[in-house]
């Protein structure tokens, strides 16, 4: 027992969250691929069963077969707790394990949880950790029942409070796994406020970030907000407002999405569908009905995502902050980006630009080669390869006509985007060391 705690000790944080999101991954294809997970009894196809326990795992949603018609409750079940440890973090799931049975939390696992929340130190990160648990589990609980409570009128009570607990799990994981089968969502539910506004409320909160909810919480004894919370709030209400009035004007007066609905159903339809960009992958419209200049748009969105320390994927919208912050620098001719009367620092800037270039290299690169392996429209590849990376789940139908390469590239780029490109980078790369030298300032014409 020795020379495995050796390894263990000698792994970097980046490549423990690799490994351990790789095994559970593995673990759940291997459940799913046993015959009492299949409704028709044969075992699933392991490239099927790694797709779907990759999509569950990464929080995706993306699906190759349909979860509600294919898979028995055990299958089901499996896939709800793959998306609960994926969602929250194997790391996360393991502390728990640990708190309930007192056991001390290790320097190098909280060297992990560091790196698995995306937090700049590990001052407070085990009290993080509670209060994640909390949040989560207290809200899925009050939203489940929630859905519950409106399913019951369209359901037996039994199949209703699973459906909303099973649901609760997916959205506010942000994961995009549906149960009602035919690949359909909530479609069904495009004119339900309930429905609408209570997915909305998980994806949300699943999306904003574990930090910015406890800054929430702790408003009233704080009177104040941390510049990231700020940053968090603010541009996920201006990527919401803004999307949910694009979808309105583009969708308007289209027959297969917003035309045939009531005005307070077009409202509500346009909100739904800038919200779940967000990497949460519910839909309440056709995707695939959609007019392109949304469809793109609807990219964009994916590729920004969710926020650091959440359950979403994407560049995340503190990223996308401070890129674009770089931008209205540059033009007004200052030196420092300045949010909120504070200046960042330029290991924040190189991050944030790292991060993106390695983000828009993954989706490119991907595209590229599914557009050779896949026999679909350029425009229907890039949105799935941007689904994957932003760990969202939308779809234009792509999915289940997918061939083995695709679902391999698609499978890889998912699990990218979950642990971020800068994480996997460390992963992969060699152990990284500090210069002890700087070499000569050079100067470049650019522009």
């Amino acid at each position: 027992m020795i020379i495995p705690k050796l390894k263990w000790l000698r792994l970097s944080p980046p490549r423990i969250l690799v490994g351990g999101f790789a095994l559970i991954i593995l673990l759940g294809a291997g459940l799913l691929m046993l015959p009492i997970s299949n409704t028709t009894g044969v075992p699933l196809p392991f490239i099927d069963a790694l797709f779907t326990a990759t999509s569950a795992t990464c929080v995706t949603g993306l699906v190759v077969v349909d979860t509600g018609r294919d898979f028995t409750v055990f299958g089901q079940v499996v896939i709800a707790l793959l998306i609960q440890i994926g969602g929250l973090g194997f790391m996360t799931m393991a502390t728990l394990v640990a708190l309930v049975f007192k056991r001390r939390i290790s320097l190098k696992e909280r060297l992990v949880l560091q790196e698995a929340m995306n937090q700049t130190s590990m001052e407070g990160i085990v009290a993080l950790i509670r209060k994640v648990l909390l949040y989560s589990l207290t809200i899925e609980a009050v939203c489940a029942t929630v859905f519950a409570i409106r399913w019951s009128f369209d359901m037996p009570v039994g199949r209703a409070i699973y459906f909303g607990v099973w649901h609760a799990i997916s959205m506010f994981n942000n994961a995009g796994f549906d149960l009602f089968g035919e690949f359909r969502s909530l479609t069904g539910y495009v004119n339900d406020p309930v429905v609408n506004f209570t997915a909305m409320l998980l994806i949300v909160l699943g999306g904003i970030g574990f930090v910015v909810m406890s800054d929430l919480v702790e408003y009233r004894k704080k009177k104040k907000l941390s510049l990231h919370s700020k940053v968090v709030l603010t541009m996920t209400a201006i990527l919401i407002i803004t999307g949910t009035l694009v979808i309105f004007v583009f969708e308007l007066t289209n027959p297969k999405t917003l035309g045939g609905l009531p005005w307070s159903g077009k409202i509500l339809a346009s909100l739904f569908q800038s919200v779940t960009p967000r990497t949460a992958g519910a839909n309440t419209l056709d995707i695939a009905g959609l007019r392109q200049a949304t469809q793109f748009f609807i990219i964009i969105l994916m590729f920004i995502g969710a926020s650091p320390g959440s359950t979403g994927g994407g560049i995340k919208t503190t990223t996308f902050t401070i890129m674009a912050g770089a931008v209205v620098s540059m033009v007004r001719g200052r030196e420092d980006i300045v949010i909120y009367r504070y200046r960042l620092a330029q290991e924040r800037i190189l991050k944030a630009l790292t991060i993106t270039l390695l983000a828009l290299f993954l989706v490119i690169t991907v595209t590229m080669i599914l557009t050779t392996t896949e026999d679909h429209h350029f425009l229907m590849i890039l949105f799935e390869t941007t689904s994957a990376f932003g760990t969202v789940g939308l779809s234009m139908g792509l999915t289940p006509d997918l061939t083995l390469i695709g679902k391999i590239l698609i499978s890889f780029t998912m699990f990218a985007g979950r642990l971020g490109p800068i994480t996997l980078a460390y992963a992969l790369g060699k152990k990284q060391s500090k210069e002890l030298y700087r070499h000569p300032e050079g100067k470049m014409i650019i522009g």
